[in-house]
């Protein structure tokens, strides 16, 4: 009895002839003796066949091994790690029946190191597009059943055709991470398939969205396209990224870390900045992937898409006047502020664990997506340091790229003192953030609440650097410093020739904060717009947004300015 599981052997006929012929689609065969032996499992069409109907059936066999992936075997190693395969990834990601796939026969052409014996189809990366609540966006995933996700010479080409695409189209890019790196088989093909993938990312930087998202390892110079791109997501315990593997950190420094110590989501998320946002499992991860989109435009030509909003623009926020104390020492959490401010509370804060004493947040406000960034009191009292700098002048940038109007909430006591921070580069760090705001040409709104002291005031977009319009709360002081210092300073002799100097020092500060530092010093000199009710504010903003919408600046003619670094 034939073994059922053997290769096919098939006498080898001549087409001319007009009897049955075989031929083996893109597979390989091998010829013995007249017989052919069929070396891949691929589907086989006789010459009966062989019209356009025998064709369009081969097309669908084809189709589905190409879908169906390496093997069974393979999906379920994936399945067992936690992870999804790539193409239940974009299922999740893009709207039912919407995803259209480039260039799914793709193989490979290289030889050697065993590769001519595995051809499979995609070549270990899904590209193509589909629509996310029915907008455009374009998508590739890598395989990690296929080589690892590794990518190769034809992998990387598949990237840049779609990276290419998304460029020419106007839409965002979405980019399903799960890679092994280079292709080590492939030498250095692959490695300048990576700088094509960079060089892209750069072209496409501020033109339209990017988003990464890292469901697996990503090692080496792989790490640097995430970078490139404006937001990074990560999975918990499943994505790493890394320049240097913990067997390299090891073997050169002598320390010893896991994958997940060296470069894992919560490393990322918290410590490093490299990760914007950090989920438990996938498919929570893909459904905020989803939301973002949903609050970003196609590209920079156009405006975010606005929602209707059944949150009155005229609803007040009395909570607001007791929510932050009067008194400058007391913290208070302006995660608060913000929910009480925007549309139905929601929000979506950037970088939420990373550099926490400042809050950057997508929200919308009477349907119209804005940017925010505010000061957090209730870590570091809401100082500048070199990381908060770095986050907010970051977010600006990314706002301002996409016409996303920016909202400021300043309760600032100034810059963080400290010898860590002088030599780790704060005048340098700091002037990032001022340079995106006075290089930002969307509408700036700025809303002082509380403190806002010396040069953080200046720099959290103040009236002085371009902002449009400069609210404040009757709680707002505005001040080169705070008065207990000031008045050190300025009356350190009479308080030190006083026969009661503490005594002598209170009446100093009191006259110091009449003087000024009273609610209105800042705005009878022009340099606050107006002192609103905090009750008022939502009305306040959305009526003045409304009013900007249509605002047109432009900067000098050049090729590009040179930020601080």
């Amino acid at each position: 009895m034939a073994d059922s599981c053997a290769r096919p052997r098939i006498p080898l006929i001549n087409r001319a002839g007009g009897l049955l012929f075989w031929v083996s689609v893109f597979g390989r065969v091998h010829e013995e003796g007249g017989i052919v032996t069929v070396l891949n499992d691929v589907p086989l069409v006789s010459a009966e066949s062989s019209g356009t109907r025998g064709r369009v059936a081969e097309l669908h066999e084809i189709r589905a091994q190409a879908l169906a992936g390496p093997s069974e075997k393979a999906t379920r190693a994936q399945h067992a790690k936690g992870k999804l395969t790539a193409r239940e990834r974009i299922e999740l990601l893009l709207d039912a029946g919407s995803f259209r796939e480039v260039e799914q026969l793709r193989r490979h052409r290289a030889t050697g190191f065993g590769l001519e014996e595995k051809k499979p189809y995609s070549d270990g990366v899904i590209t193509g597009w589909g629509t996310v609540e029915g907008r455009t966006v374009f998508v590739y995933a890598h395989d990690f059943r296929i080589f690892g996700g590794a990518l190769g010479e034809a992998h990387a080409t598949k990237i840049h055709k779609i990276m290419d695409m998304a460029i020419a189209a106007g839409a965002p890019l979405v980019s399903l991470n799960d890679g092994a790196g280079a292709r080590i088989q492939e030498g250095v093909s692959a490695l300048a398939g990576y700088g094509g993938i960079f060089q892209r990312n750069t072209k496409a930087s501020g033109v339209i969205p990017q988003i990464s998202v890292m469901l697996g390892p990503c090692a080496g110079g792989a790490a640097y396209s995430p970078a490139l791109t404006d937001f990074v997501f990560m999975v918990r315990d499943t994505s790493q990224m890394f320049i240097t593997g913990p067997d390299v950190v090891k073997a050169v420094t002598g320390e010893e870390i896991t994958q997940n110590g060296l470069g894992g989501a919560d490393v990322h998320a918290e410590t490093s900045g490299v990760c914007h946002f950090a989920y438990d499992d996938e498919e929570t991860c893909i459904a905020e992937v989803r939301y973002l989109l949903s609050l970003l435009p196609q590209n920079n030509q156009e405006c975010p898409p606005a929602v209707p909003c059944a949150d009155p623009r005229t609803r007040r926020g009395d909570v607001l006047i007791d929510l932050v104390p009067a008194d400058g020492n007391r913290p208070y959490d302006m995660a608060k502020v913000i929910e009480e401010i925007v549309d139905d509370g929601e929000y979506l804060e950037v970088h939420e664990r990373w550099a926490r004493n400042i809050i950057c947040a997508l929200a919308r406000m009477d349907g119209q997506v804005v940017g925010i960034v505010a000061n957090q009191p209730q870590t570091l009292a809401g100082v500048l340091d070199i990381e908060a700098s770095e986050k907010a002048a970051r977010f600006v940038q990314m706002c301002d790229a996409f016409n996303i109007p920016i909202v400021t909430f300043l309760d600032v006591p100034g810059f963080l003192p400290g010898v860590d921070q002088e030599h780790g580069g704060i005048i340098r760090h700091g002037a990032k953030l001022l340079y995106a705001y006075c290089n930002a040409t969307v509408p700036r709104i700025s809303l002082i609440l509380r403190k806002a002291y010396g040069g953080a005031y200046i720099v959290m977009d103040s009236q002085s650097i371009g902002a449009d319009l400069t609210y404040a709360w009757p709680t707002n002081e505005i001040a080169v410093m705070g008065a207990e210092g000031a008045a050190n300073v300025i009356f350190r002799r009479q308080i030190a020739e006083a026969e009661d100097p503490e005594a002598t020092r209170k009446r100093m500060v009191k006259e110091y904060k009449s003087e000024l530092m009273h609610p209105y010093y800042a705005a009878e000199r022009g340099l606050v717009d107006d002192v609103i009710d905090p009750a008022e504010t939502r009305e306040v903003l959305i009526r003045s947004l409304a009013m900007l919408r249509t605002k047109h600046a432009d900067l000098p003619s050049r090729k590009h300015g040179n930020p601080p670094q």
